[in-house]
C-alpha cells in the first residue's frame, strides 16, 4: 500500500481491470483488454462479496482472490430447478441442453438454462448460471476516490 494514498472503503469510487475465472482456469468475463470499470462501493454494481475483497486495497494494487460460492453467486437451490411441458415452450424454440430461456413474469422475464429434457417434459434450471461455483476475482485497482463528504 502507498503511504497516504486513498484506501477501498464505503462509498468510495473505484475504477479498476478484472477478471472473474471459474476454478478450471476458465475465464468469465475480464475487461484487462478494455477500458476499466468505475462504480462506487455499495451502489449495489459488484457483489458484496466481490467487494468485501477490494476493501483496504488503494491505486496500483493487484490481487487475486477465492471465492466459494456462499461469497458469489449464492449455492444454489434445488427448489429452483423446474420441471415444465413442452407447451410451455414457443413452438419456434426447440428446447436442448444449453439452451437459455427467458419466461416473462410480472415485471419482467425470468432467465433459466435448459438442462434435460425428456419426451414432452423439459428440465429447467433458474439459478445463477455461477451459482454452485467457486470462483477466482483478480483485480488491478487503477484509481480510488474516497467518499466526497457532504
Amino acid at each position: 500500500m502507498n503511504p497516504g494514498a486513498a484506501v477501498i472503503r464505503a462509498g468510495a469510487r473505484v475504477t479498476l481491470h478484472f477478471a472473474i475465472e471459474l476454478d478450471d482456469g476458465t475465464l468469465v468475463d475480464s475487461n484487462f483488454d478494455r477500458e476499466p470499470a468505475s462504480f462506487q462501493m455499495g451502489d449495489g454494481t459488484l457483489l458484496e462479496g466481490f467487494e468485501r475483497c477490494l476493501l483496504n486495497l488503494c491505486a496500483g494494487d493487484e490481487r487475486r482472490f477465492r471465492l466459494p460460492p456462499e461469497q458469489a453467486f449464492g449455492a444454489g437451490s434445488p427448489a429452483n430447478v423446474m420441471t415444465l411441458a413442452r407447451r410451455r415452450f414457443s413452438a419456434a424454440v426447440t428446447p436442448e441442453p444449453g439452451l437459455v430461456v427467458d419466461f416473462g413474469v410480472a415485471g419482467g422475464s425470468l432467465p433459466g438454462v435448459v438442462t434435460a429434457v425428456e419426451g414432452d417434459r423439459v428440465t429447467v434450471d433458474f439459478n445463477h448460471p455461477l451459482a454452485g461455483r467457486e470462483l477466482i476475482f483478480a483485480v488491478a485497482i487503477r484509481a480510488v476516490e474516497p467518499e466526497a463528504v457532504s
